[in-house]
């Protein structure tokens, strides 16, 4: 059973990475966009080179120049008329502020005649960055860091760092003017709110002062006084030069997952595209919900999978290894235990998760016994954040390599 189970599990993953690629949504989105001047391109984020490839493939020699900025490893080679610099993600670093000033160099030289084809995915808020004077890469860093640490989740993540940039809410836009920008977008946020995919920098900022001063607050945040200067302004709250199209996102994940299942014999069901909360307590949640369909009180009847779309949080308590995918996998082991027919997968669709080389975490009703026999406990992994160490010596993690997309992340109960 475990065999059929990880074999049906394999099927899903391939199947929606598969139909999300951002190659033919970029294509369709170029086909309704009529083009007057001459084209440059900027890309960001973990899909950049991916949906950049799209487009120079499309426009050819109508391309005069671009710039793509990705995550180290996630450029597949050179493409014409266009730099390309991978960088540091989730955190930035130098590489970040080298591709943002030659991005910058080619957004200043705009003019009139000339348009903007900006392609933008998740991740782009570490990997686009020049911060607003006074401030450093350390600075940038260890604002990052604490973010991450922290629990917050994307907008609220992305609420505080983009009062530090000089390319975040909007101030991109505002630099490429006169220019037009027409900005297609993968989206990576619950809800696919344009002021916080990347953290916005051709979108209006909806966040207030106040707002901002409420996320420092709840996190106890760190900040110096040149942070605390930026706080007290306030950002763009209208972009003029911009048209914007989102061509994926998380509810497109799901209905790949739940398409997939269906044609191996489960019924899905998708439980909810926003789900947003600590990791663990995700997987606790859809572990119940499987323990209740392994005992025949559920609504739901086997063979069925259930789906839940959405990006979880890991407030980072211990040192170990791991990252939200993995984590709410490994919370989800226990509550399947014993439950014969019962696996749990979480997939992030970038094919990283955390600052590791998986993109998530599979479980099944015989997970914790191995874990046992391994001599690892899971409530001790767990309270180090070490859920990487204790997959990996129950042959738990799904490794993918970077994909190409960045639509959230995906976690699967499949109950035969």
């Amino acid at each position: 059973m475990v065999d059929v189970l990880r074999r049906d599990a394999g099927v899903i993953v391939e199947r929606i990475l598969a139909e999300n690629m951002p190659q033919g949504s970029v294509e369709r989105a170029l086909e309704n966009y009529v083009f007057k001047g001459n084209v440059h391109m900027i890309a960001i984020g973990k899909a950049a080179w991916t949906m950049a490839k799209a487009a120079s493939d499309f426009l050819g020699e109508r391309l005069v120049s671009g710039v793509v900025i990705t995550k180290y490893g996630h450029s597949q080679g050179d493409l014409p008329n266009v730099e390309i610099v991978e960088a540091g993600h989730p955190v930035s670093d130098e590489n970040t502020f080298l591709g943002t000033e030659k991005a910058l160099a080619l957004a200043e030289k705009l003019g009139e005649s000339d348009e903007l084809l900006f392609l933008v995915s998740g991740g782009g808020s570490a990997l686009f960055e020049a911060p607003m004077e006074g401030i450093t890469l350390e600075d940038v860093v260890s604002l990052g860091s604490q973010l991450l640490a922290s629990g917050a989740d994307i907008v609220e993540v992305n609420m505080v760092r983009k009062r530090f940039s000089k390319v975040k809410a909007g101030r991109f836009a505002e630099i490429c003017a006169p220019a037009k920008i027409f900005a297609v977008v993968l989206s990576d946020v619950l809800g696919d709110r344009l002021d916080s995919i990347a953290s916005g920098p051709a979108a209006p900022d909806t966040a207030t002062v106040q707002d901002v001063q409420k996320v420092v607050d709840k996190y106890g945040l760190a900040l110096g006084d040149t942070h605390r200067r930026y706080l007290l302004e306030e950002t763009p709250k209208v972009v003029s030069n911009t048209e914007t199209v989102i061509i994926g996102s998380v509810r497109t994940l799901c209905e790949s997952a739940a398409k997939a299942a269906s044609e191996l014999g489960y019924t899905p069901v998708i439980l909810t595209t926003t789900m947003n909360c600590q990791a663990a307590e995700a997987g606790r949640f859809l572990s119940s919900i499987a323990a209740d369909i392994h005992s025949g009180t559920s609504g739901f009847a086997k063979p069925c999978a259930i789906i839940a779309g959405g990006e979880t949080v890991v407030q980072l308590r211990g040192k170990g290894l791991g990252g939200r995918n993995q984590e709410l996998a490994l919370s989800a082991a226990r509550g399947i235990a014993g439950c014969e027919g019962t696996l749990v997968f979480s997939l992030g669709s970038d094919g990283t998760d955390g600052p590791t080389d998986a993109a998530g975490g599979i479980v099944d009703y015989t997970t914790v016994m191995q874990l046992k026999q391994s001599g690892i406990d899971i409530d001790s992994a767990l309270a180090q954040n070490d859920s990487y160490h204790a997959l990996k010596a129950v042959d738990g993690l799904i490794i993918t390599g970077p994909t190409g997309t960045n639509v959230n992340d995906v976690s699967v109960v499949l109950c035969r």
